[in-house]
């Protein structure tokens, strides 16, 4: 196993075939997305200047949406720890909790709303939220434009 981290070479396996772009519940909320007649652009910068990605993106509205694992992200309802390295996972979801909290923290200031969509969600439900929000928006960034005219 060399230098890896896992604990076994079983997880290191399992590990290696997790996928950061494309799962199933990602897709699912996307085609849901589609489906109700939403646009976007998919795993890319909201902020050019920002080396960090969003899943789904409505760059005119400046909504992005970010679909979280239960596990990678810790979630409050359905995170456990492995039994396996405990102290490592712990400190490696922590850390990806901070990051999640700066980018959002960034991404508003400039201008930008992240709608957080966890795994376990309902697509359907989520991607009817996150319509009403995209559209929201572009009527106030309409609205905004004709006041300035």
């Amino acid at each position: 196993m060399g230098n890896s981290w896992a604990s076994s070479p079983a997880a290191r396996k399992s590990m290696q075939a997790n996928r950061s772009r494309d799962t199933a519940p990602e897709l699912a909320l996307r085609r849901a997305l589609h489906g109700l007649g939403l646009r976007y652009r998919v795993c890319t910068r909201p902020i050019t200047a920002l080396p960090r990605t969003a899943d789904v993106v409505f760059q005119a509205s400046k909504v992005c949406v970010e679909m979280r694992g239960c596990y990678w992200h810790g979630c409050r309802a359905h995170h456990r720890l492995p039994r396996a390295n405990r102290e490592y996972w712990s400190a490696k979801v922590e850390r990806i909790r901070r990051r999640d909290r700066e980018f959002e923290d960034l991404l508003a200031k400039a201008g930008w709303l992240l709608v957080v969509v966890w795994e376990h969600e309902d697509p359907m439900a989520a991607a009817q939220q996150i319509a009403m929000v995209v559209r929201a928006r572009r009527r106030l960034t309409a609205i905004s434009s004709i006041v300035d005219q």
